[in-house]
């Protein structure tokens, strides 16, 4: 270990001395080309030059960067900065990307310990969190971009010539704690006692909207009764049920998976926001998440025959069993026959029927294993989890719009092994939001 250590100082300088090379060649390249406005489109004014430095991963570059104005516009511009990506004094390069997934795997404190103790650099909570929030919006715009074009239909569609037969798509929301704000800011004398935040309220909470793409024919059985996917795709976003849906058909898009044959097969646990927006697709089949099916007779078992009772057990996996076998109508029937003990279950049993009744046609499940399509959210249920809970929903945590957005962009390239794609993007100043 102390050897390898010696071995990265002693190429660390090395490694300095190539970047600050190609910086030199790049500000050289720049030196005589006048940029032109971004609002009026003409050519801006030089104004000064001036020594600027940021961090890298093996240690501080250095460069002059020239200034220019567009007096009329009031705008400014830095060539060489914009074409690097960088911004004075700050954190780019390959080791802005190395602190970002360290901060979109951990919080950000411990983030910045394990940039000392993993990468031998020093740097403070709020560095990652910086380089989080610009790669983040950088990653944001590309995805609001790609949605964009692909809802256009003068973009044309996109080849799909081995398009599959049926795609399952699984789309669920969670809630996500949100910072609070005064509605001033909180000054105080030094005398002065300020009073506790406000309580929050459930005003407090956005949903995190998180769907699931994959193809039945890639679900494998490692071992009897468990399965799983060899392949999948996350979509998520911030809150509104029209953007996740444009996302998906986006990753559709870009996936080549929806043809004209293609039967999308959409998965959700009743909630209207959903089957709302599945007329989208040309080719549709729609079902009702089998154990949110199960959960709701098991509210009138409990209640009817007691918490635990094993009579509440039979009654429930009879229904289960003939459920799963296509016969809803009969379930239905047999549940109008029941007789509830107390008010409260006459309740519960009407919005069971009621339940069954609107969602029959979405429960026909013998069709459905024959199939292949399957019958469960498993897959959602478990994007939710590595996506939203396994970094965002920890102890105590509160966000900002802006950085819960930030965090799932990248959250989502992690988790659908597409990292690497961050070096096809530049930084986002976040003077620029």
């Amino acid at each position: 270990m102390r050897m390898e250590r010696e071995v990265e100082e002693e190429f660390r300088p090395r490694m300095l001395e190539a970047l600050q090379g190609k910086v030199d060649k790049a500000a050289q390249a720049l030196a005589c080309q006048t940029p032109n406005c971004p609002l009026c489109g003409k050519p801006m004014s030089y104004h000064d030059s001036r020594p600027v430095s940021w961090l890298s991963r093996f240690g501080k570059l250095r460069a002059w960067v020239a200034r220019y104005r567009c007096k009329p516009c009031k705008q400014e511009r830095r060539p060489l900065l914009d074409q690097l990506g960088v911004e004075p004094g700050r954190i780019s390069g390959s080791l802005a990307r190395l602190l970002a997934l360290l901060g979109v795997v951990v919080p950000y404190e411990l983030a910045a310990r394990l940039a000392w103790l993993m990468l031998g650099v020093q740097v403070s909570p709020m560095g990652v969190w910086r380089v989080v929030q610009r790669l983040g919006e950088a990653a944001g715009r590309y995805s609001e971009g790609l949605s964009t074009y692909h809802a256009d239909s003068r973009s044309g569609d996109v080849p799909a010539d081995h398009a599959p037969q049926a795609v399952v798509l699984g789309v669920d929301g969670c809630m996500l704690g949100m910072q609070v704000r005064p509605k001033r800011r909180r000054r105080k004398t030094p005398d002065e006692v300020l009073p506790p935040l406000p309580k929050i309220d459930g005003n407090g909470f956005h949903e995190v909207k998180t769907g699931v793409l994959l193809l039945p024919n890639e679900r494998v059985e490692p071992s009897p009764g468990r399965r799983s996917v060899m392949r999948r795709f996350l979509v998520t976003c911030l809150g509104d049920a029209d953007a996740i849906f444009s996302r998906l058909w986006a990753r559709l898009q870009e996936l080549g998976w929806l043809g004209a044959e293609t039967v999308v097969v959409i998965v959700g646990d009743g909630a209207e926001w959903i089957w709302n927006r599945a007329t989208m697709f040309q080719r549709c089949c729609e079902i009702l998440d089998f154990w949110h099916a199960i959960e709701h007779a098991w509210e009138v078992a409990r209640l009817q025959y007691g918490e635990g009772s094993k009579l509440a057990d039979r009654w429930v996996h009879r229904i289960a069993t003939d459920l799963r076998a296509g016969k809803v109508q009969q379930v239905i029937t047999r549940l109008k026959h029941l007789s509830p003990k107390t008010p409260e279950v006459r309740d519960k049993l009407d919005a069971l029927i009621h339940y069954y009744s609107e969602n029959a046609q979405r429960m026909r499940y013998d069709e459905y294993l024959r199939l292949g399509y399957g019958i469960g959210s498993g897959a959602v249920e478990s994007a939710h989890k590595q996506v939203v809970h396994a970094r965002l929903r920890q102890a105590g945590m509160r966000w900002s719009e802006a950085g819960a957005r930030r965090l799932l962009e990248l959250r989502l390239l992690l988790l659908n092994d597409n990292w690497a794609f961050l070096d096809r993007l530049r930084m986002v100043p976040l003077a620029a939001r």
